[in-house]
């Protein structure tokens, strides 16, 4: 984190954990005695987004740290429970949709850690299975640098027979977790892309062999891993690049570690198109082959959506035959033509995780209202 302005909500200036945050951060420190302070400031510059990434604001989540996740209308949800840590990224993807949903983005990060926990500690003893992760509003991993929230919550899942915690990064901050007595109740997961994406699209992130070599490092310390092709970006040659992600992949990860992959295609609110020409001006990932979705939101051409789709999901069955694939927030078309089912012929996409994920995490597979078997295993693959 390249921070150069630290704000303090003066409710948590006196917690430990802003005294730990703020010796960590060389940086001019601001007790603000409104949170419209800050937005004022980061506002009035030329590049709000690109000054929120250097700006942290240390404040209280007075809302609930744990919402279901609001998925999109038309589209199937996968039913994944967010922890809301904190806000915002120090990397600068062009594609982020956080650029457009923050007004503006800064980076923000909740330290009343004990009322987190007494949420979580309720989550868990009132339902039969909970997917939870952290990486819906910000990655995962970034904060472990200034602050070890990653390690607090792999300590707080484990040896959970309900649970699991996925943390999604795109980053190699993975030191901290090595170390730790996970008891297989966290997923580690990694955002991939081809070489050329993560070069052209995805500024200030590790690169592709980085991530891989991180995930590996995990696998040998016993945690389960996940991966997701999301936003997959098309552009001439780009098919054979994605299938070349994964031999790459599956040199170094075994499969049977692996709890689910998914697929998901570059897709943008109209608003965003203006915040990406201005920011990324050498990006042109916005001036495909789009249509407006269901959902409102700009996607690829359906067509072309299942043709790169399924030259992913042929290049992962070759290698990968028992991996769980699924699409993030796709209809039943698409399912049906590159996966050969639809979500309801299994039971339904939360079932098809959470069994997965009761399978490689050792949870409690009667906590699971309706246990499915593999649709990898049991149903038609179509031709590619």
């Amino acid at each position: 984190m390249k921070i150069r302005k630290l704000y303090i909500d003066p409710q948590v200036k006196d917690y430990p954990e802003t005294a730990g945050i703020s010796a960590r951060i060389k940086a001019g420190q601001i007790v603000v005695a409104d949170p419209d302070e800050v937005l004022r400031d980061i506002r009035s510059g030329n590049n709000p987004e690109t000054a929120g990434k250097h700006s942290l604001f240390i404040t209280r989540n007075k809302g609930p740290f744990i919402r279901k996740c609001p998925g999109t209308s038309h589209y199937t949800c996968c039913d994944y429970h967010i922890l809301h840590i904190g806000a915002y990224c120090t990397m600068d993807c062009s594609y982020c949709i956080l650029q457009a949903y923050f007004h503006p983005p800064v980076l923000t990060l909740f330290v009343n850690f004990r009322e987190m926990t007494d949420q979580l500690e309720t989550l868990f003893s009132s339902g039969p299975m909970y997917r939870t992760g952290t990486g819906e509003f910000t990655d995962s991993l970034i904060w472990e640098p200034v602050y070890p929230l990653a390690s607090h919550l792999v300590n707080l899942f484990s040896g959970r027979d309900n649970a699991v915690l996925e943390l999604k990064t795109k980053t190699v901050a993975t030191q901290g977790l090595l170390g730790l007595d996970h008891r297989r109740n966290t997923i580690v997961s990694w955002s991939l892309n081809t070489e050329k994406a993560i070069r052209e699209q995805e500024r200030g992130t590790a690169s592709l062999d980085d991530r891989i070599h991180a995930a590996a490092e995990c696998q040998l310390r016993g945690y389960p891993l996940g991966f997701h092709f999301d936003p997959m970006i098309w552009y001439p040659g780009c098919e054979a690049d994605y299938a070349r992600v994964v031999r790459k992949l599956f040199r170094r990860i075994d499969p049977g570690n692996v709890v689910w992959i998914s697929m998901g295609s570059f897709r943008f609110m109209t608003h965003l198109q203006e915040i990406i020409e201005r920011r990324h001006p050498r990006s042109d990932i916005v001036y495909g082959e789009f249509i407006r979705g269901q959902d409102g939101k700009m996607r690829y051409f359906k067509p072309l959506r299942i043709r790169l789709y399924r030259a992913l999901a042929e290049a992962i069955r070759n290698l990968a035959p028992d991996v769980t694939l699924y699409f993030c927030m796709e209809d039943d078309e698409v399912w049906g033509k590159v996966l050969g089912y639809t979500p309801d012929q299994s039971g339904g996409l939360p079932s098809i995780l959470d069994a997965s994920a009761a399978r490689h995490c050792g949870l409690d597979p009667n906590r699971i209202l309706e246990f499915p078997r593999n649709p990898v295993d049991t149903l038609p693959v179509p031709p590619v």
